[in-house]
């Protein structure tokens, strides 16, 4: 960064230093008042709203608990129970329905909040329209929304949805519970609950209040007033916690801050949200700041009329120094700067010409660097040549085997070609699974047409894996090894790759009959290149990925050796390397 007591004019310098000073100063000032004041108006807010809350949070758990425990209580009716088990005679029947449907009728009348009751069941017998008391047929349990919450469960709640009635449509809450009598699944008795009661209970005193009722899985009940959507608010609640708090949710370009408070308690399942805006609450502390704003800015300007008068003072010997640096170039005029200044300036203005002279020697010297970078680049852009070369003299030796009649040695060379083009990959460190299963397929054929009819192998692919993304060159070290140091000593063998998908890994499978990792002391030493691919491989997922992933090797039951290496399922190349691919492209 230029020293800017070596750029700008004296006058200019100590103008807007003090300018810049003093507004920082009050800017700190009004922006430590707001933020104090923001905080404590926020911490009484959410303090406020979540012992409210809490108290509706309670009160609406005591009237939705009592509708629990009444469907309980409903569900293990002995008459209730009897009627649908669908034991009786018609008249038997018939007579149970109209004792079923006047108990259920009375609980109705007799609990306001309740609207009315459904119940599902084997051969519902027909019911008025505009009865609050309803028989279904237990197949048509599946049409509503809420039924697949009892899948897992003995009874559900629903969100909130209308109903049909004779005043019109009617919105409901619905809590649904399975009746069961010794182990027998006999239908599913379902109380809906007036939706604008619990609406009247979340809003309580307040008025303008934006709030939600959701579940203990987090599902949104019932909402009030203007609210965020619920993948933007449940990200901010650990709905594994009964405890209540409160959160600053940062703004977007379409809304601005909001202060979450909830409220969980430990006999309740269900969870209250508050929304307010974040502008609402700071109000006053912003007319604060802007008060101290106006003014500093008085302060602001007496100041710096006193700077300007400071600076004209110190303004001709720095203009002097301003106009020798312009004028300066290397190896041409240098203008004389005074050398009768013993006081600070004197000091600025001999340390200026020791500068000129340490410039002087730079620049000779990033005339060396400059050539010796110009000669590195030459020599890495030939570098990158000899890949393509040799890549272009296998095919080249590949016509001439073609010519020369030598079927077997052509298809080796084509094969090799193919190997080298995708160990190339364009500079790219990751390459999709079916590339990198073809390369591993020219390498066994080639060892193939070396064994003849003794060496075998299998590769399966679960669906979908073809197009994920690994480290290049990943299975090749393993199946060389195999072919090289498994089957040895024998004239047959067996390879088998598998790539299944576990989660969200790639887990991948070798398996070999070869002679296993426990071979006898006469077994011949290692190859290096083998330990060394195998090696390669594991640091490389280590750095890419950490220790998480990797490779074990083992002995099979049955013989040989198995290994496994688990990667993450990448649906697409890093980006990183996808950059380094492009650079090299590029190159």
């Amino acid at each position: 960064m230029t020293n800017p007591f070596k750029k700008y004019r004296i006058d200019r310098l100590f103008f807007h230093s003090f300018a810049i000073i003093i507004i920082l100063v009050i800017a700190v000032t009004a922006w430590t008042s707001y933020s104090n004041s923001s905080k404590a108006l926020v911490q009484t807010t959410s303090h406020y709203q979540q012992r409210l809350l809490d108290e509706l949070n309670n009160e609406i758990t005591t009237r939705l608990d009592m509708i629990e425990q009444i469907s309980l209580s409903t569900s293990r009716d002995n008459e209730l129970t009897t009627f649908l088990s669908n034991r009786q005679d018609d008249f038997e029947r018939y007579r149970k329905r109209i004792s079923v449907e006047s108990a259920l009728g009375n609980l109705t009348y007799a609990i306001p909040l309740i609207q009315g009751i459904d119940l599902y069941m084997d051969q519902p017998m027909p019911s008025s329209g505009q009865s609050y008391i309803q028989f279904r047929n237990i197949l048509d349990l599946d049409k509503q929304s809420w039924s697949r919450n009892l899948v897992k469960s003995d009874f559900a709640w629903s969100g909130e949805y209308s109903i049909p009635s004779v005043q019109g449509d009617i919105p409901v809450l619905s809590f649904a519970r399975k009746i069961m009598n010794e182990n027998d699944y006999l239908g599913v008795l379902v109380v809906h609950i007036k939706a604008k009661e619990i609406r009247a209970l979340l809003t309580g005193n307040s008025t303008g209040s934006n709030r939600i009722m959701a579940d203990s899985a987090g599902k949104q009940i019932l909402s009030i007033g203007e609210t965020l959507e619920q993948k933007e608010w449940s990200k901010w609640i650990d709905l594994k916690s009964n405890k209540s708090g409160y959160v600053h949710i940062p703004g977007d370009k379409d809304s601005g801050n909001t202060l979450l408070v909830y409220s969980r308690m430990d006999n309740s399942i269900w969870t209250l949200i508050e929304f307010t805006s974040w502008k609402q609450i700071t109000a006053s502390s912003l007319e604060l700041a802007e008060w101290i704003g106006l003014i500093g800015i008085g302060a602001i300007l007496l100041v710096l009329l006193l700077t300007h008068y400071l600076s004209r003072q110190f303004s001709k010997p720095i203009k002097q120094l301003v106009s020798a640096m312009k004028v300066y170039s290397v190896g041409g005029h240098k203008e004389e700067l005074p050398s009768d200044y013993e006081n600070e300036f004197g000091y600025l203005f001999s340390g200026y010409r020791k500068q000129t002279e340490r410039i002087e020697e730079l620049y000779l010297s990033l005339e060396r660097r400059y050539e010796q970078q110009r000669k590195a680049e030459i020599e890495a852009l030939q570098a990158n040549i000899n890949p393509h070369f040799l890549y272009n003299m296998l095919d080249q030796l590949n016509w001439m085997a073609i010519e020369a009649g030598q079927d077997e040695l052509s298809r080796i060379l084509e094969l090799m070609g193919q190997m080298f083009r995708i160990g190339l990959s364009n500079g790219a460190s990751f390459i999709m699974v079916s590339e990198e299963l073809q390369h591993i397929q020219c390498y066994l054929e080639i060892q193939q047409l070396r064994w003849g009819d003794g060496l075998e192998y299998t590769i399966e692919v679960e669906p979908g894996l073809q197009e994920a993304y690994l480290p290049k060159l990943t299975l090749q070290p393993f199946v060389e090894n195999s072919i090289v140091h498994g089957f040895n000593k024998q004239r047959s063998g067996h390879v088998s790759i598998r790539l299944t998908k576990v989660e969200e890994t790639l887990q991948i499978r070798i398996d070999d009959n070869g002679a296993g990792l426990k071979q006898p002391e006469a077994r011949p030493q290692r190859r290096h290149t083998g330990g060394y691919g195998i090696r390669n491989v594991r640091e490389r997922i280590a750095g890419y990925f950490g220790n998480d992933y990797g490779v074990t090797l083992k002995e099979r039951e049955e013989g040989g050796t198995r290994v496994e290496i688990v990667l993450p399922l990448l649906t697409e190349a890093p980006a990183q390397i996808l950059t380094a691919s492009l650079a090299a492209k590029e190159g």
